[in-house]
């Protein structure tokens, strides 16, 4: 069983952030509100079940998958792409 990582977590620093925004060909507006948030991250992890609520003054919005598939995020109101994500926690 992976590590349990339930809890409330909030954003400290984000080092190098615009820099990462940039490379991925991120817009100046939404660089410049992304800079300035500050979101808090509520995990309930279930066995192998995750779920992951972040919110923000920008947005609020809910991840769920299970270790070790493949899962689909749709990032609708951030930069609008679809990513695909696996998470193995080991």
């Amino acid at each position: 069983m992976p590590v349990d990582f339930s809890g409330t977590w909030n954003l400290v620093s984000n080092d190098n952030f615009e820099g990462y925004m940039v490379a991925l060909g991120i817009d100046f507006a939404t660089r410049k509100i992304a800079k300035m948030l500050k979101p808090q991250k509520v995990i309930k992890q279930d066995g192998d079940m995750l779920s992951i609520h972040t919110t923000s003054t920008f947005r609020d919005y809910m991840l769920q998958f299970k270790i070790g598939e493949e899962f689909e995020e749709d990032n609708k109101g951030l930069d609008n792409r679809k990513c695909k994500g696996l998470d193995s926690l080991a």
